[in-house]
């Protein structure tokens, strides 16, 4: 639902009722994710996706009668037919359909602009209750828990927790940052971009990110202290300066944990930076948490297309794949997944 909380935000607004669709589990399929969200409004203008495919296209009927009759319910469907079923089994998901107003949705304000300030919020709804008046009440809290649907002996309740957004942190700002910042907000990554030149790190060129004119390894070491680096954080430089790049990968490679370190640079950068590194002190094993030259192979040569490849690599190291083609028969395939 995070994607869409701008049109939701809109149409609470706008006073006015729309139809809300959420997955609340999936059986035997991963391309469906649990809480992803299709939004239908009064004008059946749609917002969000659940996957495509037949199944969008009958919960997208399903949502937009939610939004002119406010019916709601739990409905379960077989993804490769996108029809209603009675049992749940391999490639089945379970959708909550529901009307979305002031009404239905009051405290809806308080979550997006929790979600906007990157802090934590929960959001549980009785997805089945005995009583049908409790189905769709909603509860918030700050509390952090898995998205999860919980069965209880009375009702079923989906949880739905949005954490504050991966960091990434980008040093260096060039056009190759710009293109990087805009892929990396794409998936979900908080961005900021640190640079010590005033006149490079200007917050009118980054759209979206978080400018901080600083020395690199100044600034990173002030976030280590504030306790605001994490497994969860990446961190790409692209600075290619050696006074820039080796101070501040000097502090990265000792801290114990990164999700993603990564620096760019084309053969004969790459080759002068790891001497550098390794006349630091710095061991191989050290040195393999470091992707230099960063990114995927793929040919990549304008700041788009870096991009791309960059944030290819980021989202393979963080799932733990290989980076190789999915049709690639040596790639294994993901096991089919039961439940949430």
């Amino acid at each position: 639902m995070r994607d869409i909380v701008d049109d939701l935000l809109r149409l609470w607004h706008s006073g006015r009722m729309g139809g809300l669709a959420t997955i609340v589990r999936t059986v035997g399929t991963d391309s469906f994710p649990v809480g992803s969200a299709l939004l239908v409004g009064p004008d059946g203008a749609a917002h969000g996706t659940i996957g495509g495919g037949p199944l969008e296209e009958t919960v997208y009927e399903a949502a937009f009668q939610a939004a002119r009759i406010g019916r709601r319910g739990l409905q379960r469907y077989n993804v490769a037919i996108g029809r209603e079923v009675g049992s749940l089994g391999e490639g089945t998901v379970d959708i909550f359909i529901e009307p979305f107003s002031r009404r239905d949705f009051p405290e809806f304000p308080t979550v997006a602009a929790e979600i906007a300030a990157h802090r934590q919020i929960t959001v549980f709804t009785v997805v089945w209750n005995s009583d049908p008046d409790v189905i769709g009440q909603h509860l918030i809290t700050d509390k952090r828990h898995a998205t999860d649907l919980i069965a209880l002996p009375e009702s079923d309740v989906f949880v739905c927790s949005f954490a504050p957004p991966p960091r990434l942190i980008i040093f260096g700002a060039n056009a190759f940052a710009a293109a990087l910042t805009t892929q990396a907000r794409m998936i979900g990554y908080r961005v900021t971009i640190c640079d010590a030149r005033p006149d490079f790190a200007s917050a009118s060129a980054f759209p979206g990110a978080e400018v901080v004119s600083d020395w690199p390894h100044r600034y990173l070491n002030s976030l280590t202290a504030a306790g605001e680096i994490d497994a969860g954080t990446a961190m790409v430089v692209l600075s290619h300066d050696p006074k820039f790049e080796i101070p501040l990968l000097t502090i990265a490679l000792r801290l114990p944990e990164l999700g993603y370190l990564a620096a760019q640079g084309d053969p004969i950068t790459h080759a002068r930076r790891m001497e550098d590194l390794l006349a630091g002190g710095f061991d191989e094993t050290t040195l393999a948490r470091l992707h230099s030259p960063a990114g995927l192979d793929i040919g990549a040569r304008t700041p788009a297309e870096v991009a791309v490849s960059i944030t290819a690599e980021l989202l393979a190291t963080r799932s733990g794949r290989s980076g190789r083609a999915r049709s690639d028969p040596a790639v294994p395939k993901a096991p089919a997944r039961m439940g949430l």
